[in-house]
């Protein structure tokens, strides 16, 4: 119950980030829920601070951050499909890290019909995706970002910091050959380059829209990861660079290679 109300209010975010307004009467012919279960919705959104009430609906707040909202109107499709991919190198009995980023959101509904999984997160939305049977799911503590609802700081540093054993799965905001994987802000940035360190393997989430345009801040260097999921072969240059530093690509591709032999 709780994952159906997430979904619908990552919909009315979405849709109020995209178009700037949402009315009760449309979300309600959209959402397929009554206007009054709109309305709820809209009311807890706008305590949380992410959208104003007004008559007949909502409006984005001025001067906010939807980055992870953005983020997750982007390569849709592309995202869904690293998601998948991902989380079939996940078994039962494993220890994984998730970073915070819409592509490791994607990969936590595939993770529900695992066993004795253990799930180390920084990411409220993640957690509450995470909720099944069989799934010990770590949340870290720090500071709270309510736009981003996720946690860093000092305090998740630290908590990270004695945790050793997991295979970390990260996102990045851009790849360069020279400066490596990186992140829009340096908080997320500090905290995924900690979960790289103290992993005992790393794999890379990244669409084809993330080469040659990387971020301000960086997380690790190439070398630092063994594997990158992507959806598509990246180009004949990175194929080759990637193959230089050690690094496997999984796509749908290489998985199709794989099934024929």
């Amino acid at each position: 119950m709780l994952s159906i109300m997430n979904e619908r209010r990552e919909k009315i975010l979405a849709f109020a980030y995209k178009h700037g307004h949402v009315s009760v009467k449309e979300l309600s012919e959209t959402l397929g829920v009554s206007e009054a279960t709109v309305r709820r919705d809209l009311h807890t959104i706008a305590t949380e601070g992410l959208l104003e009430l007004n008559h007949g609906g909502a409006s984005v707040v001025k001067n906010s951050d939807y980055s992870f909202i953005s983020k997750s109107m982007r390569n849709v499709e592309a995202k869904r499909v690293i998601a998948a991919l991902a989380a079939e190198l996940v078994g039962d009995g494993d220890q994984i890290f998730l970073d915070s980023g819409t592509t490791c959101f994607e990969m936590a509904k595939h993770l529900r019909s695992k066993k004795s999984l253990s799930i180390i997160v920084n990411s409220v939305r993640t957690a509450q995706e995470l909720q099944a049977p069989g799934l010990n799911v770590l949340m870290l503590g720090g500071q709270y970002r309510p736009d981003r609802m996720d946690t860093v700081g000092p305090i998740a540093y630290e908590t990270l910091n004695r945790l050793r054993g997991f295979v970390a799965f990260l996102g990045t905001d851009g790849i360069c050959r020279e400066f490596g994987f990186t992140a829009i802000d340096i908080e997320s940035a500090h905290i995924f380059g900690l979960a790289v360190r103290n992993s005992r393997e790393s794999i890379l989430l990244a669409d084809s829209s993330k080469f040659d345009s990387p971020a301000l801040y960086k997380i690790t260097d190439i070398h630092s990861v063994s594997t990158l999921i992507t959806e598509k072969l990246p180009s004949e240059n990175w194929q080759q660079f990637f193959e230089s530093n050690g690094i496997k690509i999984i796509c749908p591709e290489t998985e199709n290679i794989n099934l024929k032999n």
